[in-house]
Order: C-alpha cells, then structure tokens, then sequence
C-alpha cells in the first residue's frame, strides 16, 4: 500500500475498527491500512487508553493522530537505494521476458549489492511485477454479514409531457438470502446513495456488518485495488451506521457477482414495458416488485427462496435499522484569509488568527460547520445562509476585535480611558442613528491621543465642546499649531510668554456703578 499521510475520518475509521476487535492483518486485507500503519495507530491506542466503549471525539481522533503522524518515515535502505538508478533498464529486461533470477545476475555483475529477495520485494512495489495470477473461490458470507451495491441503467423515465430522463437504480443485494432492493433515482451523488441504503434499511428491517459496493465516484474517490480512498461523506455514512466497507477492484464484476448479475434481471423483469410518470410512482413499484416478485422467485443459484431463506435465517442476525435519516455532510477545502475568515457555500466564517493563509479541511451540513487542520478540528461554527457571516470575537486579536466588529461600546470606553472630555468628545461624535460612519473620526482621536500626550487632547476637546464644534481634523490642526510655537521657542532660544507677576483681575480696574454713585449723594 503506498505511503498517504491518513485524514481525520481515516483515523477515525482505523480507531473504531480497533474497537471492534479487528487485527492490524485484517485492516491490511481491506486495504483500511498497512498493517505496520495500522500498529502503529493500535498502539497509540492503548496509550490513549481508547477502549471499546470511548466515544471517538474529535480530541480522542487527533490526540491518536498526533501520536503516530509525528513520527519520522524510515528512509529506504542502501540496497533499495541502489536499485533506482537501473528501474528502466529493469523495466526493459522484464519486457523482454527476462526473469528476476537473470536480472540479479546481471545487476551483481555491474557492482550493485542487493539480495534476490530485494529485488523481488522492489520489483513488485516499484513496477508492479508479481507472481501468476491464481483463482479461488471466495467463502459465502455468514447471515447478516454482507450486501453487494451496485448502480445500473434500468430504463427511461417518461413525465405527462413525453419527456424522457434516465432512470438509473442502486441495487442492495444480501449476500446469503440473495434478498434484493432496488433504489430508483435520477442521479448517482453521495447523497442518493445514502438515501437509498437508508431506505434499503427500512425494508429489510436491518443493517449487516460489511458493504461490499461498486466504484462509483459519489462511494469511492481512488478505485485502487490495493489503496482505495473512500468519499469522505460517505465514509461517514458508514461509520454513523456502523457498516465496513470493502470496494470492488475496478473492472473486476466477479468481486460483486450476486449484485451485478442483478442489473439485467431488474431491467428485464421491473422496468421493461413499464411506464412511470414521477420518481415516487417508480419506487413504490420498485419495492413491491422486490417483495412480491423477486423475492418470492426461486433463486437460480440457491434454488431457494430469498423471502423465506431472509425471515427465517438472516433478518436475526441483522443489526437495528437507523431511525432517523442521515444528514450528508459535505467536504471541500478552503483557505483562510486576512480577514479571518473562510468562504463556504457564499458564506463567511471566522478562523483564528494562527491559520491565516493556510488551507483547511471543511466539513459541512445542514446544521454546523467545521474546520480541520489534518486530524485537528480548528472551528466549528452554526451554518448559516448564504451571503451571511459567523464570526467569534475570539478568533481575533485583542486589539483588533473591536475594529473588526465595530464595537461602539468599546470605542467609546477606550476613549474615556484617555480622559473624560476625549469620552464625551468621542461619545458626541458617535451619537446618531449610524455610528459606524463615524468611528474613523474616533480613531483619528485617539491616534492624536498617542501623538500629542492624552492631557492636552482633552483640554482642547473640553474647549471644544463649550463651543459645540465636533472636528477632529481642527483638533488635530490646533495641537499642530501648538507643537510649532514650541518647536520655534526651543530652535531661537525665545521663552514663551507667561502670566505677569503682578497682573491683576479686570474688575479690578472697573468704576463704581452710577446708581450708586447717586445713592451716595
């Protein structure tokens, strides 16, 4: 299996099989994992200590991660080293029917110092170059423990007007019973799929253990046979309903033989010379079909039939039907920018400061949505409509977070700090129906604040105010004003003007009033 660094729903799916008792050997046959990877994940585990029943939060999953993502790859070794510089001389030799015996030779001839067993394991790994291919027959699965999935094209969908749509169907069928669903639909996105394995639920009145399904692009992202990547919201999906999943190889029909054999009887015997006028008249037709007919048949394999093989032997063994419908979450990526923020579905949400131009991992539904870093959950937000933002004040700098939410309040409250005639002052200005407008003005303020010394911003906004005049910009002159004739006093030696010694009060100096200059006479 090649070398992929595992996600937070990959850790996940490695911790819950964990829980259910699986070996690292038995990850490494469903291509879940390399079995030295699954190990290793096992083992920081047991150090977490994750039982069988802890609940795989997002903080058990990445603490997990944490403990096993952090350890360095070993480098490849000197005599895998030297192998490289010949792969395409190798190649060429393999293609000329050349075994691996001959090519040995040939390489220790020319100096290089690798073992057979060496050049076998890197022939298979770097060229893919194996033994005869053998075949077997594959064991039938116990009750309750398989279905096979599959898609197929069924017929045409005709509407009032003679319109036709394809009519494509997911077909669920249990591998022991050979009890067959069939999900008509129009599309085959992830979350048709979930909605016609949920409906499947519901009619056999179960859920087996293992999902054997096709390579469909809305289940599986990577049809590798031996590294296959499952979508991730329909890796969730199995995971909410407890199912493991274990893909078909690509063009390999035989590894799902009892669902793919399916498609032409279902074509053949439901939908030829049927005629549906919506998608609900299809799938009402399609269940009782499933029941009465292709349940009730005798199965050409088993010369039973699936009804009464599923009632009587399979059903019991079924684990409990969902209740409840699953809301498909939908993954994409996003960068965050200055602003804090990330856009998601025409939406903005806030991220901390520390993950500003870095790309994360979004998860989202119908009610929330989340943002990963790896296998660490970063934010998690309520979802909101398009064109609206979710932000936390806390994702933003101290300083910042006022600016940012246009906090008045707070603008106000740092202006009083400096002095209570800059907090009327500033308070005057910010009174209205718009505040915001005006907040610039109120910056400016208290940048005058910092340039000037707070104590003379609030004489000169004291003055201000007695003569009602809301300026900052001939606030900021005064104060410059004031700055010069200081300036010139310090550069020519002048010394400013003071308060006469003996200068006396103007009324002082006043006469007395002529009435009582009369009253006197």
């Amino acid at each position: 299996m090649s070398f992929r660094e595992l996600t937070m729903t990959d850790v996940r799916e490695v911790l819950r099989r964990y829980q259910a008792g699986q070996s690292a050997r038995q990850l490494a046959r469903e291509e879940v994992a390399d079995r030295k990877t699954a190990g290793r994940y096992f083992e920081a585990a047991r150090a977490c200590e994750v039982g069988p029943q802890t609940e795989l939060t997002d903080e058990v999953v990445a603490r997990v991660a944490r403990q096993v993502q952090g350890r360095r790859q070993p480098e490849p070794s000197e005599a895998w080293a030297q192998l490289m510089p010949h792969k395409e001389r190798i190649e060429a030799w393999l293609a000329q029917e050349l075994t691996l015996v001959r090519i040995h030779e040939l390489l220790v001839r020319e100096g290089v110092d690798a073992s057979y067993n060496t050049l076998r394991r890197w022939a298979q790994k770097q060229l893919g170059h194996g033994g005869p291919r053998v075949t077997v027959r594959v064991q039938d699965s116990a009750p309750g423990e398989e279905a096979q999935v599959d898609f197929g094209h069924v017929g045409w969908l005709e509407d009032e007007k003679g319109q036709k749509k394809k009519l494509w169907a997911l077909l669920v069928t249990l591998s022991f019973s050979r009890y067959l669903y069939v999900w008509p639909t129009l599309t085959q996105t992830v979350r048709d799929v979930c909605e016609g394995l949920d409906a499947a639920w519901r009619f056999f009145g179960g859920v087996p253990l293992r999902l054997v399904l096709d390579n469909a692009s809305s289940m599986v992202t990577v049809p590798n046979a031996q590294a296959p990547v499952l979508q991730r919201s329909f890796l969730e999906y199995a995971q909410a309903r407890g199912l493991f999943v274990d893909p078909a190889r690509v063009r390999r029909p035989q590894d799902k033989g009892k669902v793919e054999n399916a498609v032409p009887y279902v074509r053949e015997r439901w939908c030829a010379g049927e005629r549906f006028y919506s998608l609900d008249d299809a799938r009402r037709s399609a269940q009782a079909w499933c029941h009465d007919v292709a349940g009730a048949r005798v199965h050409g394999t088993t010369r039973l039939i699936p009804r009464d093989v599923f009632e009587a032997e399979e059903k019991p063994m079924l684990k409990p039907a969902p209740t409840t419908s699953f809301d498909v979450p939908t993954w994409s990526t996003a960068k965050v920018h200055p602003d804090h923020h990330v856009q998601v579905a025409r939406a903005l949400y806030s991220v901390p400061t520390a993950y500003i131009g870095r790309v994360l991992d979004v998860r989202s539904d119908s009610k929330s949505v989340r943002l990963y870093s790896g296998a660490t959950l970063v934010k998690s937000h309520p979802r909101v409509a398009a064109g609206q933002r979710s932000t936390d004040a806390n994702d933003y700098p101290r300083t910042k977070a006022a600016y940012a939410l246009r906090d008045v309040e707070a603008l106000k409250a740092q202006a009083t700090g400096h002095g209570p005639s800059v907090g009327r002052y500033a308070e005057a200005l910010l009174a209205g129906p718009l505040p915001w407008t005006r907040m610039r003005q109120v910056y400016g303020l208290l940048r005058l604040c910092e340039r000037y010394t707070p104590a003379r911003v609030d004489a000169l906004c004291a003055r201000a105010l007695a003569f009602d005049v809301l300026d900052v910009p001939r606030i900021e002159r005064m104060l410059k004003a004031a700055r010069q004739v200081e300036d010139e006093a310090c550069a020519t030696g002048k010394v400013l003007p003071l308060p006469g010694r003996f200068a006396r009060d103007a009324s002082h100096f006043a006469t007395r009033a002529a009435a009582n200059e009369g009253g006197a006479e």
